[in-house]
């Protein structure tokens, strides 16, 4: 009987709650972020305060034996991240230059290709081979992508455009690296994001002045706290901001490990697709973004494509379970990466 028990589904509250949670964060993250990064001149600097303050609040939380798993710092463990680490600097780099530079309501359409090159790396790198349903849902979101890039009408900036393009190949090797690097780490992803938080703050630090974001930095912390115009000062937007974002990015580690662990596929990717609708929605209302028809037509493209696609993705790893009489969970990490799912 206690097999049984150890694979009893969660509670619809358990997954209401880890839905709304992550739903909520990830939309706070966006918001605040966008917030800040229209009133500063160095995104990257603002990107290693986040990283910063969830180190520091991983550290207490550990301190406080708040966490499940006692963190720790290996050389060897360091040593075996690095590709890790280093996509995850560069892609959330190019990140924060995609949202500096598209509005909130078109962030979700520049970054539309994640879908497409992650079956590509998937096929390149862990030679899944996708069926041609599964490549029909990418050609769906790619048509979303064009769509909304070329079709529009409404000017967009095409550096923004670049940068989020970038960022969502980044993010399609980031889904495939990340299953070795899970190794590395006993297959702790508490532990894995720990150390790739550490460590991209490390290395991103002498980036920000490699970059050029020297003198954004220095004449943010000596620029003072009051602002001209009666409103927050550039500097008090920046400390709220990295504050706000920090804590919610180390939320999101939690959150993401509950999400993948409570949820199935289809309801992540219904959360998914309510947070890019929310997202253009508090877009507009905001920062006054504006939602064309075209606009709204490649956001709907791109959500119909993800989610024919991930609805293929549970029929065909339906089928071999069926056979055995049992259906098991599909992990949402194998969902995003694309990898092919292999009956045990």
């Amino acid at each position: 009987m206690a097999p049984q028990n150890a694979t009893k589904p969660a509670s619809r509250g358990l997954v209401t709650g880890v839905v709304v949670f992550y739903l909520v964060a990830a939309l706070s993250m966006v918001m605040a972020n966008k917030w800040v990064l229209n009133t500063t001149e160095a995104p990257l600097f603002f990107l290693w305060t986040q990283l910063m303050i969830a180190v520091m609040l991983f550290g207490t939380s550990d301190a406080m034996r708040l966490l499940p798993d006692r963190l720790t710092f290996n050389p060897q463990i360091c040593k075996g991240l690095i590709p890790m680490v280093g996509l995850n600097v560069v892609g959330l780099s190019f990140s924060n230059y995609t949202l500096k530079y598209v509005d909130a309501s078109f962030y979700q359409v520049a970054r539309g290709l994640v879908l497409p090159f992650t079956v590509v790396t998937s096929f390149v790198v862990l030679h899944s081979r996708p069926s041609l349903r599964i490549f029909v849902a990418c050609a769906i979101v790619t048509l979303g992508f064009f769509v909304g890039v070329f079709l529009d009408g409404t000017p967009v900036s095409l550096i923004g455009i670049s940068f989020g393009v970038a960022s969502s190949a980044i993010t399609a090797m980031h889904s495939v690296v990340i299953k070795q690097s899970l190794n590395v780490v006993d297959g702790s992803a508490l532990l894995l994001s720990w150390y790739t938080n550490l460590l991209s703050a490390i290395v991103l630090l002498p980036i920000c002045f490699l970059a050029g974001e020297g003198s954004g930095i220095f004449g943010l912390l000596l620029g003072g706290v009051e602002a001209a115009d009666g409103g927050m000062s550039p500097l008090t937007t920046f400390f709220w901001g990295s504050l706000i974002t920090g804590a919610l990015g180390f939320l999101m580690s939690i959150a993401s490990l509950l999400s993948i662990k409570v949820t199935s596929p289809i309801t992540h990717m219904v959360s998914s697709a309510v947070r890019g609708v929310a997202a253009s929605v508090l877009g507009m209302w905001l920062f006054a973004d504006i939602i064309t028809t075209g606009r709204a037509s490649s956001i709907a493209t791109i959500l119909l494509g993800s989610f024919y696609y991930t609805w293929v993705k549970h029929q065909e790893t339906q089928k071999p379970a069926s056979s055995s009489g049992a259906y098991e969970r599909v992990k949402m990490e194998d969902v995003e990466s694309g990898k092919e799912y292999k009956p045990k």
